[in-house]
């Protein structure tokens, strides 16, 4: 009951088990690619697929940050008009134009996942006439150092897989990109096919083996979310492959989200995972505890409920200098800004009061 290959001495071999019946496997006819492995149909005949599993991963964390939307240090956001507008940790919101946005913490999300909590964004002020260099878009940059591993700019430049859960109470096409700052970009269309209904998309991007990423803290690659567009981000057609950003390939959809009160967007269980995959072979989405997810996003934005700040007073008080530790190094040099007002001692008797201050980031 065993076959053998002889090599000298030694030998593999198969052996076979216990039959009530007999049992044929039929054999691929050719060899699959890279990291596949042989599955079978059920009936006996073997072929090669791309496999799932958590093991096949190169990334200990999750390149997304914050994809299930845990973190929220700003709370929600109202009267988005404007690009740059950060939202919830990791999120930036690019809303130009008369229409005006929120940005909220959502509960909704598709059940059976274990997804906690979802990303929502709401329409308040409708615009029905775009001008031409209005946008709706929400994205996440990433540092150079944290896609590196990508390879870009090499012929071993690896191809990614995005996937994400979303709803609108619209249907219809929204575009989602990569992008390499203003220099390159790849797109591809998403459908939504039943309104206020959870759908999760699968999307697949090749490498880019022409153009780098720096590999430093600088911007290295954004995902964008293309919801709606005026004529300057509009119109010329979606980047199927690797291409100099040309701005009216950005939006190219169809469901063209503010022009009414109503329109909204959820999303949650992004993640991006190194290597081709589809809905039934991707690996299951990284859950992380709110701490882990929080600690990740505390390299962007750090907010301190009365800090525990040491420090000295002239003798007029009127100027105090104090100093704290940060949670974590932060990206780069730090901006700070205070809300509420600061008291400090020097005696029982007298408590001076701040209501603004200057920062100086040390990075030790």
């Amino acid at each position: 009951n065993e076959l053998r290959f002889y090599e000298g001495a030694n030998y593999v071999g198969f052996e076979a088990p216990a039959l009530s019946g007999d049992q044929i496997f039929v054999l691929p006819s050719a060899d699959g690619s890279a990291n596949q492995g042989i599955v079978t149909n059920g009936s006996g005949t073997l072929s090669f697929a791309d496999v799932g599993g958590d093991s096949l991963r190169q990334n200990a964390l999750p390149l997304i940050y914050n994809g299930e939307y845990m973190i929220n240090q700003r709370g929600t956001v109202t009267g988005i008009t404007a690009n740059g507008v950060q939202v919830l940790d990791r999120w930036r919101c690019d809303f130009q134009g008369d229409w005006v946005w929120t940005a909220s913490q959502d509960t909704s999300v598709p059940s059976g996942y274990g997804l906690s909590k979802s990303m929502k964004i709401q329409n308040t002020t409708a615009d029905t006439s775009l001008g031409a260099t209005d946008l709706c878009i929400f994205n996440q940059h990433f540092e150079g150092l944290d896609v590196n591993q990508l390879k870009y700019g090499t012929s071993s430049a690896e191809a990614t897989t995005l996937a994400f859960w979303c709803k609108s109470n619209k249907t219809g096409t929204f575009q989602v990109n990569l992008r390499m700052e203003e220099a390159y970009h790849i797109g591809q269309l998403v459908t939504i096919s039943s309104a206020d209904t959870w759908e999760k998309k699968v999307l697949n991007f090749a490498g880019n083996t022409s153009n780098a990423i720096p590999n430093d803290n600088t911007e290295g690659i954004r995902i964008q979310f293309a919801l709606n567009a005026g004529s300057n981000n509009n119109g010329g057609g979606v980047p199927s492959s690797w291409a100099s950003v040309t701005a009216n390939k950005t939006y190219n959809g169809t469901l063209n989200l503010g022009g009414s009160t109503s329109d909204n967007f959820f999303i949650t269980g992004v993640q991006w995972e190194v290597g081709t995959f589809t809905s039934s072979t991707i690996p299951a989405f990284q859950h992380e505890t709110p701490h882990q997810a929080l600690i990740r996003c505390q390299r962007y934005l750090q907010i301190y409920e009365q800090p525990p700040l040491f420090g000295v007073a002239n003798a007029n008080n009127t100027i105090a200098r104090a100093k704290f530790g940060l949670i974590t190094p932060m990206r780069t040099g730090a901006t700070a800004s205070q809300s509420g007002t600061f008291s400090w001692f020097y005696s029982n008797s007298h408590q001076p009061t701040s209501t603004a201050f200057s920062a100086t980031y040390t990075d030790t």
